[in-house]
């Protein structure tokens, strides 16, 4: 044979066992909360090279945007660091269908983070003085409420700027559940959900804006999730529990706080901010994928089952290398019989 012949069929061939490859690969889309996009980041991957024809794209846009995306069916699959509330349940079901089951996937903890000139130690925060900060009632580093509980820190006559969340967001939902639990002031004047009218403050989208508006900033304050904290050298300070113990976030803490609920609700919407125990960080939480219970496309739903029973066994051993706390196995095996109604 010609040997432009050859190289012609030989082209020809290749470009088409790359278009089966391609046609034989099922992608799927989600979207949502950024607290867990690490180690989404990390699961997405090592489940992509088990099964290289399946592909999962995760955009990184907020808990707001998981839940929104989710229940107008515009991707497979959502994500959110808050349960959806029984209002959103309801508008997703009219709109899909089918109910959106909410699947804790991990343990986090959210910090807070500063940036004070001087001062590159811990600095330990009670829950009041959080929310005053917040709330714009506490406006310099160096007041009362702040060194009464850092004896021998030198915290500055510094003006404090307050960092928050501008997009919507379930690391916000996380913060603002605490400040309303701990603060009546706060409860009451601003309350918690995925966005908030803040009293105060700059706004950053995402854990990563958050994080890099800190950096940036000397003087400042904002609430990330740890492992942002932790990947960007961030100083972040302890808080005092429910128990009065002022406890740094750890892996460690998260699961005390998951062990304080006592039973798990069916539907594994539960918040484990404020909870009791003297081992307990008081920030903590659960982050949930949302899954449409019912798919018009059952190939896909086979592949979420499959790969939501594989996240609640193999993936659970990835968590710990990324700052997450891995599911109480009570609360994994009981996932794992819901997992079996999605079809």
């Amino acid at each position: 044979m010609h040997k432009g012949k050859l190289v012609c069929l030989c082209a020809l061939l290749f470009c088409l066992l790359s278009t089966l490859a391609l046609a034989a690969q099922t992608t799927l889309n989600a979207a949502g909360a950024t607290f867990p996009y690490p180690i989404y980041s990390k699961w997405f991957s090592e489940y992509h090279t088990l099964h290289p024809d399946i592909q999962i794209n995760y955009q990184s846009i907020g808990s707001g945007g998981g839940i929104r995306q989710v229940t107008e069916g515009t991707v497979d699959f959502g994500a959110s660091d808050m349960p959806m509330t029984e209002a959103q349940l309801q508008e997703a079901q009219g709109k899909l269908n089918t109910k959106v089951l909410n699947f804790p996937s991990v343990l986090g903890a959210v910090v807070p983070a500063y940036n004070i000139p001087g001062v590159s130690g811990e600095v330990k925060f009670t829950p009041e003085a959080l929310a005053n900060i917040f709330l714009g009632k506490i406006t310099k580093w160096n007041d009362n409420a702040l060194t009464s509980v850092n004896p021998g820190v030198n915290l500055p006559n510094k003006d404090i700027i307050v960092i928050h969340r501008s997009d919507g967001s379930g690391t916000t939902f996380i913060w603002t559940d605490y400040l309303s639990k701990v603060s009546a002031d706060w409860k009451s004047e601003v309350g918690s959900n995925t966005s908030v009218k803040w009293p105060i403050g700059l706004g950053g989208k995402g854990n990563e804006g958050v994080a890099g508006s800190i950096r940036q900033l000397q003087g400042s304050i904002g609430y990330v999730e740890l492992i942002y904290a932790l990947q960007n050298k961030i100083t972040f300070g302890s808080v005092r529990n429910s128990a009065g113990v002022f406890l740094k976030a750890s892996l460690e803490g998260v699961t005390a706080a998951a062990a304080s609920v006592p039973k798990m609700p069916a539907d594994f919407r539960v918040s484990i901010t404020n909870a009791p125990g003297k081992d307990a960080y008081p920030i903590s939480s659960f982050t949930w994928l949302l899954i449409p219970q019912h798919s018009k496309d059952a190939a896909k739903a086979k592949i979420i089952t499959d790969f939501l029973n594989w996240m609640l066994t193999d993936g659970q051993k990835m968590t710990t290398d990324l700052s997450y706390a891995s599911l109480p196995a009570s609360v994994a095996q009981k996932e794992q019989q819901a997992v079996k109604t999605i079809n």
